[in-house]
């Protein structure tokens, strides 16, 4: 393969790719990311709001191309009109990533009662990446048969998860987080050998809650990744590229925990109790 054949694998360009809750925080990072590698950006948020323009016009003004869209993933009825619009703004999607996610943990929802949480968990982030993941790859299989290319589905997970975290939050995330990334596993089995299909499953990743937690979190978050280090939303985005670049072709039904190497955390006596934040 020559050096120019190498390059090309890492590239989007002429691809297009639609990444869900790129407002803020790691959807933001990774529609940006995928900018930069060259595909046209179909953005998202639940409303039309001044930080999905700011995502916009960061890639416009870059050159690039990108399509926002708002729709509420709360109201399951309304995924398949969202699809029909993301679909209908370039004719072609080669790369979805389901990013988007409800906030119980900043701002009002953080207040609200363990079984909101659970429910708006469930609504947002299990059943919009299932039933979108449902809706987005059958179309991709079609585009499949029509053409050669590369087409792909990322999932967004959680890598404790995979071993568990005391207290309401880790009970929250662990359920919900872990049914995102066993689903993707059998939409991978679906959906092959047409479109890949991947799960992320970020650790301490320093979003809007991590700039604000309490010294005893910065020193967890830290202490638990061999790193020594909070992640970056830029640290997901980088792997959501590689993913739906073609230089993942061989990449499928896998979930890629992004910690920085994960330590297990040894709490000090009466850490274990019932954590709310």
């Amino acid at each position: 393969m020559t050096l120019e054949a190498h390059q090309a694998r890492f590239s989007l360009s002429k691809l297009t790719v639609a990444v869900t809750g790129s407002s803020t925080g790691i959807g933001r990072s990774i529609a940006l990311a995928m900018a930069g590698a060259g595909a046209r950006v179909i953005l998202h948020g639940r409303l039309m709001s001044k930080e999905l323009d700011a995502t916009h016009s960061e890639i416009v003004a870059a050159g690039g191309k990108s399509f926002p869209i708002a729709c509420d993933f709360a109201e399951a009825q309304s995924m398949k009109g969202f699809v029909d619009r993301c679909w209908a703004c370039t004719g072609e999607i080669h790369s979805w990533v389901n990013c988007a996610g409800a906030d119980i943990l900043t701002g009002s929802p953080a207040s609200s009662s363990f079984l909101e949480k659970l429910e708006s968990l469930w609504r947002v982030d299990v059943l919009s990446t299932l039933l979108l993941s449902r809706l987005v790859g059958p179309r991709m299989v079609r585009m499949a048969g029509r053409q050669a290319g590369n087409f792909s589905i990322t999932n967004i997970g959680w890598d404790q998860a995979l071993h568990g975290m005391e207290g309401d939050n880790g009970e929250l995330f662990s359920t919900t987080k872990g049914a995102v990334m066993a689903a993707s596993q059998s939409l991978a089995q679906t959906f092959a050998p047409h479109v890949r299909v991947n799960c992320l499953a970020p650790g301490w990743i320093r979003t809007e809650w991590g700039e604000k937690a309490s010294d005893t979190w910065q020193y967890r978050a830290r202490k638990q990744s061999l790193m020594d280090r909070w992640g970056t939303p830029d640290d997901v985005a980088a792997a959501a590229v590689w993913l739906a670049s073609p230089a993942a072709s061989f990449i499928s039904g896998q979930i890629i925990q992004l910690n920085g190497g994960f330590r297990r955390w040894h709490q000090a006596p009466g850490e274990g109790e019932r954590k709310s934040s």
